[in-house]
């Protein structure tokens, strides 16, 4: 029998390069019917739904910002959401990676903007005036994100996987500081003494137990919902106790339109600095976080189409980040755990997109919906932040178990968590440094992860032992990488 040869191309190689799928019902160009789209986009919405909101109502008490702008952040959280996820299932132009990638508020810029906002209050500012500042910052940094997505290949030589998983560690480590407080009662608890109270405690442990227990159920929905339906029953909790405040409800709008730079914007080099590192980091979080979802979409993981795709993706990360800004509301990003959603429902169509964006956006227009979760207590807020965070720590974790620790890889993770961590819980450290430098280190992110990123660079690789006899086939690169 004679044999054919069958010649390998890019296009074949690329077709090739697809991770396995189970039980994908409905592709990427597939358009499932009505219902069953509008199902699949519920299950997405329950996942980043409490995602979305926390980051504004922790930012918002933290800066202590009246009841209706309270709400019309949180309401434009959720509009641009909506906004952004389709421009990234739709792709303009060359925005956006046209995969079912869901864009929400991002926790990694948590804690450089609490600090930015309140060191304007802390000075003598208003609350507008920290937000506006604060918008300033997201703005300008967007365009990093968006000049960084025509480099990805030097971006991910300049942070590699060692720096990337550190400083996710440090972020969530940083981030569990403000969970701690909030299950506490919050500031105002601390104020007024009845900080830690069995109330605040037993209420957010009730959220605390309630979200671990319906997460290891062998029902997906319930574990999806599972955020959802310990704040639902910590709030029901609360409110029978007395700890929630319907009072301000009744004097918000009916409908909360976007306005375009509400608060103005203004800008400080000095607080600036981690918001540089925390675009670099976010992309590289980002391009991790797209890959997985093409994989789960039967969709290619390397080739011309991937990296398109990719840098797509980023784009539309950075202009997204920008519209949120423009429009009074936090970066933008992509969240993965709809990567989750798409494993389970074994639905990977982007026009899925385009139902989750309408919902987020039609309730994004309703500030009766953002007020309803602004009189969350702390304590059932704390409840479930608290777990986030710690998975947050634990994804850092899983970047680094990538990695091999040798011993210079040691020094840099345990010098930058213990540079950032230092500086998060004794933050006075700083306080007889120059302003421009106390401004920088200030932040514990920007602490842990310029430490991160200079050691990586300045220290030498090891040199491996090689015995008498043994393959030196990587010793070329070796020599390569200690050049």
């Amino acid at each position: 029998m004679a044999k054919v040869s069958v010649q390998s191309t890019p296009q074949t190689e690329e077709r090739n390069a697809v991770a396995p799928v189970n039980r994908l019902i409905y592709g990427l160009n597939d358009k499932p019917p009505f219902i069953e789209a509008v199902l699949a986009a519920m299950q997405h919405v329950l996942a980043i739904f409490v995602g979305i909101i926390t980051p504004p109502l922790l930012i918002a008490n933290a800066l202590k910002l009246n009841p209706t702008d309270t709400s019309y952040v949180v309401s434009m959280s959720l509009f641009i959401s909506g906004v952004s996820t389709f421009i990234q299932a739709r792709k303009i132009g060359p925005i956006g990676s046209g995969l079912l990638s869901i864009q929400g508020t991002s926790f990694s810029f948590l804690v450089p903007i609490i600090s930015a906002g309140t060191a304007v209050v802390a000075a003598g500012g208003t609350p507008e005036r920290a937000l506006s500042l604060i918008f300033g910052l997201c703005f300008f940094g967007a365009f990093i994100e968006i000049i960084l997505s025509r480099f990805l290949h030097l971006v991910r030589k300049i942070i590699s996987p060692l720096v990337t998983g550190t400083i996710v560690c440090v972020i969530g480590l940083t981030l569990i500081k403000t969970g701690i407080i909030s299950m506490g009662g919050g500031v105002a608890a601390q104020r007024n003494g009845t900080f830690g109270s069995l109330q605040n405690i037993g209420v957010a442990t009730l959220v605390l137990l309630t979200i671990i227990v319906l997460n290891v159920s062998k029902k997906p929905m319930l574990r999806m919902a599972s955020v959802v339906i310990g704040l639902l029953v910590g709030y029901a909790v609360a409110s029978v106790l007395g700890m929630v405040n319907f009072s301000g409800l009744g004097n918000l709008p009916l409908i909360a339109l976007p306005i375009p730079f509400r608060y103005g914007l203004s800008f400080d080099f000095a607080a600036f600095v981690p918001f540089i590192l925390l675009y670099i980091i976010t992309t590289v979080e980002s391009i991790g976080d797209l890959t997985a979802t093409s994989a789960v979409s039967g969709e290619p993981i390397k080739g011309a189409t991937y990296m398109r795709r990719i840098k797509g993706g980023i784009l539309g990360d950075g202009v997204n980040s920008l519209i949120a800004a423009l429009f009074n509301t936090f970066p933008n990003t992509t969240f993965s755990q709809n990567n989750g959603v798409i494993q389970i429902t074994g639905v990977g169509s982007r026009y899925i997109g385009y139902y989750i964006a309408a919902i987020l956006a039609f309730l994004g227009l309703f500030p009766i919906v953002g007020g309803i979760f602004q009189t969350l207590p702390q304590a059932v807020l704390g409840g479930s932040t608290i777990i986030m965070f710690g998975s947050i720590v634990v994804a850092g974790i899983n970047i680094l178990s990538s990695v091999e620790l040798d011993r210079r890889a040691m020094v840099i993770v345990g010098t930058s968590l213990a540079m950032g961590l230092g500086v998060t819980y004794t933050p006075e450290i700083v306080d007889a440094l120059p302003l421009a430098i106390k401004n920088v280190l200030s932040s514990g992110i920007s602490a842990g992860g310029l430490t991160a990123i200079l050691l990586n660079w300045l220290l030498p690789y090891e040199q491996k032992e090689v015995l008498v006899g043994q393959d030196d086939s990587n010793a070329d690169e070796l020599a390569e990488l200690e050049a």
